[in-house]
């Protein structure tokens, strides 16, 4: 399932603000990814039409299941990334911003040798306690 850098974020934001609880509208993807109010309806319209999202008659956006898929799939590489690069000592803000960036380009073999270093290294440091 490939879709485009753009709409992995517009779902990865998403899914975030939609774990804060209550609704998700367009102008709190607007504001959470830096964006034009007309860019998030331009996106809304394309993941709605191809079955990434549905949205109510009041404007609140919901995943669909495939777009829920990929949401979940880029907010796990951005978070164990972004967790990783702390552990190498990156600033929390400079390892969010790199994770962000790093999510979106790194292969599925990568991510999952990196992800499976990751939590033995956790595990680890749990047993050492």
């Amino acid at each position: 399932m490939e879709i485009r850098q753009s709409a992995e974020d517009y779902l990865e934001s998403i899914l975030v603000l939609s774990k804060k609880g209550g609704g998700v509208r367009s102008i709190d993807i607007a504001t959470r990814l830096g964006v034009s109010k007309p860019s998030v309806s331009h996106a809304m319209k394309l993941l709605r039409e191809d079955g990434y999202i549905a949205m109510d008659r009041y404007g609140t956006v919901t995943l669909l299941e495939k777009g829920a898929e990929i949401a979940n799939q880029i907010y796990e590489r951005h978070i164990v990334l972004a967790r990783m690069l702390e552990g190498l000592g990156v600033p929390a803000e400079i390892a969010m911003e790199d994770a962000c960036k790093m999510e979106h380009d790194i292969s599925q073999e990568s991510f999952e040798k990196i992800k499976a270093h990751y939590n033995n290294f956790i595990k680890k440091e749990e047993t050492a306690d």
